[in-house]
């Protein structure tokens, strides 16, 4: 019961219901036209024998051309036969012309049905009715006829219609077996084959065009979560050498533990490292969540000037040798999750001073459509335009910034940010309906800048 099959019944019922009912009405017509030429032709005559009564030339001959197919009486006042064809010249009136001009009736003439026309004359000698009968069975034959071709030719005409169908169809959805077939035969291993496009553009081609757009799709995301693997493996390699490192020579030198400032450093370095490695967990689950569109920020009044100036005062306290401005800062309220604008400004102030030579600046401003820009520069290397999209990526990392760093005044061997902590602002910035991008800044530096859309009004708070 496919498709084909279903196609092909429905063509046929379709098709079958409309030849039967035009098959039908071609019947019906046939019959009442050639019925109508009977009815006209016994008129005629009628009429022409009733014209020479009423011209008081008295019965004019009426012999008949083909006796088995017509005959004529002329019908005194009382209904009796005064004068008839020879076919019919010694019998009754064959039809009772009170009951119409018009009736049909079985004659004595082989048992023939006749069409019998009654035409009233005035003639000289009193009213006469003039009786035509003319056979039907010519009507009867033709109809009979047709019928018995619309009967042998329907069926045959449907056969037709079926396998012109089965092939059409057929036709049309070979490209969708061959496209299950490739589809069926695509692992995950294989994302990088594509259905084949048949010739044309109906619906089939755009299905199958769509359908490779989707594999283009899958074979991305596959490639982006391996890629998204490989990296978070990478990152947790490293932490968690230094941590075995730093066990493995403890063990192996136990009479270095016995000095309290070579225990205090070693608990340093795995607690460091083991924050390092929690921090980014929690980066990896927060974006897992976002790719499952599962970031719900739970929206409350903030005041966004309080976070970005406790981000300032953070880093003044972590980084005292770099300048933290914040002379741009404005008041600023909006309706967000203060957990997640905190961790973005958090994000672009670490961001800024780890690439810094001497300065970072926050400004924050509420424009007059109603929006929130929140900008955070530094006087670093910039980011080139090529690598501005980019950088919001995840695990991406611009060759400047490869390297351990001390910038900003830094400890020697601060580890380089894992390259998630832009991807993590624009994904928390779109969360919130806003957007994040990097231009230059006027330190000479990058400029990142988080625009928020203005607050929904109070209807739709609800």
């Amino acid at each position: 019961m496919g498709v084909r099959f279903r196609s092909t019944v429905a063509a046929v019922l379709v098709v079958a219901v409309g030849v039967v009912a035009g098959a039908v009405a071609l019947v019906a017509l046939m019959r009442a036209e050639l019925t109508d030429d009977v009815r006209q032709a016994a008129r005629a005559r009628a009429e022409q024998v009733a014209t020479v009564i009423e011209a008081g030339r008295g019965v004019p001959s009426l012999a008949v051309s083909e006796p088995d197919e017509e005959f004529v009486q002329v019908l005194d006042g009382r209904g009796a036969v005064i004068a008839g064809s020879p076919n019919v010249k010694n019998l009754p009136a064959l039809a009772d012309p009170r009951q119409g001009s018009e009736s049909t009736v079985t004659t004595p003439l082989d048992e023939d049905r006749f069409l019998v026309v009654a035409v009233a004359a005035e003639g000289p000698g009193g009213d006469r009715t003039v009786l035509v009968g003319r056979t039907v069975i010519a009507v009867a034959e033709a109809t009979r006829i047709v019928t018995r071709l619309l009967l042998v030719g329907l069926p045959l005409l449907m056969l037709v219609v079926a396998g012109a169908t089965w092939v059409a169809v057929g036709r049309a959805l070979a490209p969708v077996a061959a496209i299950r077939r490739e589809v069926e035969a695509i692992s995950a291993a294989e994302l990088h084959r594509r259905v084949p496009l048949p010739p044309g553009r109906d619906e089939i081609g755009r299905l199958a065009t769509t359908m490779n757009r989707m594999l283009d799709r899958l074979e991305r995301a596959q490639g982006a979560q391996r890629r998204f693997i490989s990296d978070a493996s990478h990152e947790l390699r490293s932490p968690v050498a230094s941590i075995r490192q730093h066990v493995e020579v403890a063990l192996a030198h136990p009479e270095r533990l016995t000095d309290r400032a070579a225990s205090e450093g070693l608990a340093r370095t795995v607690l460091a490292e083991d924050l390092r490695i929690q921090r980014l967990v929690e980066d990896l689950l927060l974006l897992a969540r976002a790719d499952e569109d599962a970031l719900r920020p739970r929206l409350r009044p903030v005041d966004l000037d309080d976070l970005v100036l406790d981000e300032a005062r953070r880093l003044r306290a972590a980084a005292p040798g770099l300048r933290i401005g914040t002379a741009g800062v404005s008041a600023a309220r909006r309706r967000a999750d203060p957990r997640d604008l905190g961790r973005v400004v958090r994000n672009l102030g670490e961001n800024a001073a780890r690439h810094a030579r001497s300065e970072v600046a926050f400004d924050l401003a509420e424009l007059p459509d109603g929006r929130v820009v929140l900008g955070v520069e530094d006087d670093g290397p910039g980011v080139p335009p090529a690598d501005r999209e980019r950088v919001f990526e995840r695990f991406v990392r611009l060759d400047e910034a490869r390297s351990r760093s001390t910038a900003g005044g830094g400890d020697a061997g601060e580890a380089v940010g894992s390259g998630l902590g832009l991807a993590i602002v624009a994904e928390l910035v779109a969360a919130h309906g806003g957007t994040a991008t990097v231009t230059d800044g006027r330190l000479g530096g990058a400029r990142f800048e988080v625009a928020l859309p203005a607050d929904p009004g109070p209807e739709d708070r609800s």
